[in-house]
């Protein structure tokens, strides 16, 4: 086994070290075979291949979600590790402990979740870490300071990091120092070439790129930290890492037998015992495909076509400073991931101001603080090659956690009994008041100024968000798919395992034709959204978007107004959102004739559900036609098998929450999610016609393009005549139940 690094020049000619850090995670959330598969195909088989090469050491970093499974289902796993970090082959890496997004936490969430890994560290493996990895290696220079007084000494970024200060490739082979109000860290560059031809190469040729930057000074360090997921569990991986290819087997026997040219070392021990290449002060930054992902649709496609022009002329000098976005922008980009982070960001600033006045003392405040910190896992909170955003089951597990840990807080504050509450607040930050209804049962959030619709509504006793849905956005690399379509040059991957690097250009989709579920929709999917029609609209029109609006309510100005009455202990809560719009057939607006919209939601403690009023009145001189619509949208988790449906007046007949359907002259419905017990009771005053279809989204995976459930969408329509002056309403009850619905 090597005895190290030292600082003296007495190497022999043309050495350099190899520091490998494998980074393991499964998001919070993520389903148990899953894990399973994992810990099979990528976890168990790569610490069986450091057992048997003893010569090759290297850092790992499992997360605490992973962390939590190994112990709970194979804890033989955590021994074994221990055993390599007791004979010095293994270091272990600390980091956020579920894996967040550190830049996007508050001060004391950063540092609380990294103490936690650390400890669980110590704990299972008696080390004590220096280093921290950094969730998708997403850097902004405030870090340094949280991450030094959470006690850590190094964390690893990308080599693009560096390239866009004007160091080159030739200056990274080691770590340089940063500082943040003095507070200092080492860091290192992970090497782009080194994540992209490990394990894609043969290992010969990786071995002689790195003998390529050996030199003679001793004191040069190749840095690769990447996922090890990439080592089995990506598509056709498993056969060529562990299978007949036996990649790692050989990869590792040839830098066994590497002699003094080449040793691997783990970055811990390279930070203690190397001197520094200099210091830096680096941008925010993560790696370029996620500032590529982090861009609008439109220019991710054209920093990609620059990026490739750039290549094609031999402008490397040039290309290292073409980066793409920054990754916050993923807030702007998805309102969906906003609502969540701000969400977060509630409940943090509840727990922390309870801590400041009850003291922390009790205990539901440290649970709280856990749930919190699950619900911070940084995998919903962006997009890219990885689901992220677009996995409906890990969006749901975050809100979980939320509300769980919201519900406990507001237990403290309001007690146990039943209660109402009510604020107005600027909660998604975009300069703009919301309001926001909370019970001991329930909390509904609105957007007056966009059209009044309600975009989120936790259901506390099942810690579920009603409204977790996900629109249908236009992403850049769609275009790739509709150009392969057209070409006929969509591998259709199913359950083939082919082995192809993820950031190669091969179009690779599960299913044929997805290409023609490329809808995009005109706003948010929120509930209780205003439509107003001159004549009918179809079902075929709605759900693809393609219908005329000749009204003005549906994005537009609400004035909201709330009715308090008893709130506190007890009590009751309403808010009227209304609006004095226009109707027009022309897009010229010549026959433009007034219309009020206002509705009127109730909230009663201590029950599940609300009661509505629609009030529409026609301000013009003279009689109205004209179709007046209410769009839901519904997060009907596991909506892609059977037991999630629509039945609607009591009928036996269900319609599958996949399925499109057109009824008539319907008064009451019932939503249904069998397998989690729930089902969400519909009761109108004034019979409506039902449109009714699922929201699917396209979206790109290491394993291709696939379509995924993201809720349905359920449109309530009436046929309206209204004299000059005159009124119409309509009373609509909503009702949540925990019942077991017969199979």
């Amino acid at each position: 086994m090597s005895s190290g690094i030292s600082r003296s020049n007495s190497a022999r000619k043309e050495s350099i070290a190899l520091s490998l850090a494998i980074h393991n995670h499964q998001p919070v959330g993520n389903f148990d075979f899953v894990f399973e598969q994992a810990y099979k195909q990528a976890y168990e088989p790569m610490v069986a291949a450091l057992e048997r090469h003893p010569g090759v050491r290297i850092a790992l970093h499992y997360t605490g979600p992973l962390r939590d499974w190994l112990l709970a289902n194979r804890p033989q796993l955590i021994e074994r590790v221990h055993a390599l970090v007791a004979r010095g082959q293994v270091e272990i890496m600390s980091g956020g402990y579920y894996e967040p997004i550190l830049i996007a936490l508050p001060d004391a969430d950063k540092q609380g979740q990294i103490r936690k890994l650390s400890l669980a560290v110590q704990d299972d493996f008696d080390y004590v870490p220096s280093g921290a990895w950094l969730a998708e290696r997403i850097w902004e220079p405030h870090l340094a300071r949280d991450l030094q007084a959470a006690g850590i000494d190094y964390t690893i970024v990308d080599d693009t990091h560096f390239t866009s200060t004007g160091l080159n490739e030739e200056q990274l082979f080691g770590y340089y120092v940063t500082e943040e109000q003095g507070h200092t860290l080492k860091i290192f560059a992970t090497s782009r070439t080194l994540r992209y031809i490990i394990p894609w190469e043969q290992p010969d040729q990786v071995l002689e790129w790195l003998r390529g930057q050996a030199d003679g000074t001793g004191n040069r360090v190749a840095v690769m930290g990447d996922d090890g997921e990439k080592f089995g569990l990506w598509p056709g991986t498993y056969e060529h890492c562990w299978g007949s290819e036996q990649w790692i087997e050989r990869f590792f026997s040839l830098l066994e037998a590497g002699g003094d040219w080449i040793r691997t070392v783990p970055p811990g021990e390279c930070a203690h015992r190397l001197p520094p290449l200099g210091r830096v002060y680096l941008p925010t930054a993560s790696y370029e495909e996620m500032m590529e992902w982090a861009l609008p649709a439109g220019l991710a496609g054209s920093i990609a076509e620059v990026k490739h022009r750039l290549q094609g002329e031999g402008r490397a000098e040039t290309l290292r400073f073409v980066r793409g976005g920054f990754w916050r922008n993923f807030m702007v980009k998805y309102p969906e991931v906003n609502t969540m982070h701000k969400k977060m960001l509630r409940v943090s600033e509840k727990i922390q101001q309870l801590r400041r006045d009850h003291g922390g003392e009790d205990p539901r405040i440290q649970q709280a603080l856990e749930h919190l910190w699950a619900g911070q896992c940084n995998c919903p909170y962006w997009h890219g090659v990885f689901g992220g955003i677009y996995l409906f089951h890990i969006r749901a597990a975050t809100f979980e956690h939320l509300i769980k840990a919201e519900s406990l807080i507001d237990s403290l504050k309001h007690g146990e009994g039943s209660w109402v509450d009510v604020a107005v607040t600027d909660f998604d930050r975009d300069g703009r008041e919301e309001v926001l209804l909370e019970s001991d049962c329930q909390s509904l959030y609105f957007h007056p100024a966009e059209g009044g619709q309600c975009f989120e509504w936790d259901w506390r006793q099942r810690a579920f968000n009603l409204l977790n849905t996900l629109g249908r956005y236009r992403e850049g690399y769609h275009q790739a798919l509709r150009e392969a379509s057209e070409r006929g040059d969509v591998l259709i991957s199913g359950g083939q395992q082919r082995l192809e690097n993820i950031h190669g250009s091969m179009v690779r989709a599960k299913a044929p034709d997805l290409h023609e579920k490329l809808i995009y929709d005109r706003q948010r999917r929120g509930s209780f959204i205003d439509h107003v029609f001159t004549g009918q609209v179809s079902l075929e029109e709605f759900r693809l978007g393609n219908f005329t609006e000749a009204g003005d309510f549906s994005n537009g100005q609400y004035r909201g107004e709330i009715r308090e009455s008893g709130a506190g202990e007890g009590g009751n809560l309403g808010l009227t959102l209304s609006r004095e719009g226009r109707v027009s057939a022309d897009s010229d607006c010549s026959d433009a004739w007034g219309l009020i919209v206002e509705k009127s939601f109730e909230l009663r403690a201590g029950e599940p559900g609300l009661e509505l009023t629609y009030t529409l009145q026609n301000t013009s001189n003279s009689s109205r036609s004209f179709t007046f619509g209410v769009e839901t949208n519904w997060a009907l988790l596991g909506g892609s098998g059977p037991d999630v449906f629509l039945q609607a007046r009591g009928d036996a007949e269900r319609v599958p929450a996949m399925a499109a359907a057109e009824l008539e002259a319907v008064d009451s419905a019932r939503l249904v999610v069998n397998w989690l017990n729930m089902e969400i009771g519909l009761a109108l005053s004034k019979k409506a016609r039902f449109l009714w279809f699922p929201i699917e989204t396209v979206s790109n995976s290491e394993a291709g393009f696939e379509s995924i459930y993201q809720g349905s969408c359920l449109v309530w329509l009436w046929s309206l005549k209204l004299a000059p002056g005159s009124s119409w309403d309509v009373q609509i009850g909503v009702e949540l139940r925990s019942v077991r619905v017969g199979g």
